[in-house]
């Protein structure tokens, strides 16, 4: 039998979206579910830049940011790069990053291609979502 397919397409760069991505990501492929991650702009180039494990968040919760960040830290939250290699370790879970996205962000190949499985044309990434039983825009 054919594994769930769980789609996530993380858009967003703060470490909020980064973060959720991440623990629903590695929650899924626990739970036998094939899980692929679709990278799309601020998440491209924030992978790309070596900050993916940056606690920063939008203007708009800037004045709880600093209480955040300290509690996750007091509290060993574990980083998002440990998430999603944890995830690859527990079940079926693919970090995909859209070719245009990297075009659009001014990122070269080089800089993202050790960082994720592989990079598609938005054609392929919508055929490999068609089917998903699951699928969150982050």
């Amino acid at each position: 039998m054919k594994k769930p397919k769980f789609v996530i397409f993380l858009h967003g760069g703060t470490y909020d979206k980064l973060h959720q991505a991440a623990t629903i990501g590695l929650t899924a492929a626990a739970m036998g579910k094939e899980v692929y991650v679709f990278l799309m702009f601020w998440a491209i180039k924030k992978l790309a830049s070596g900050e993916i494990d940056t606690i920063d968040f939008p203007p708009a919760y800037a004045a709880h940011a600093g209480e955040v960040a300290r509690a996750m830290t007091e509290k060993k939250a574990p980083k998002i790069s440990e998430m999603f290699a944890e995830a690859k370790q527990v079940g079926s879970f693919k970090l995909i990053a859209c070719s245009a996205g990297l075009e659009y962000m001014s990122v070269k190949y080089e800089d993202l291609a050790s960082k994720v499985d592989d990079v598609l044309g938005l054609p392929l990434i919508l055929n490999l979502a068609a089917d998903a039983e699951n699928t969150l825009f982050i």
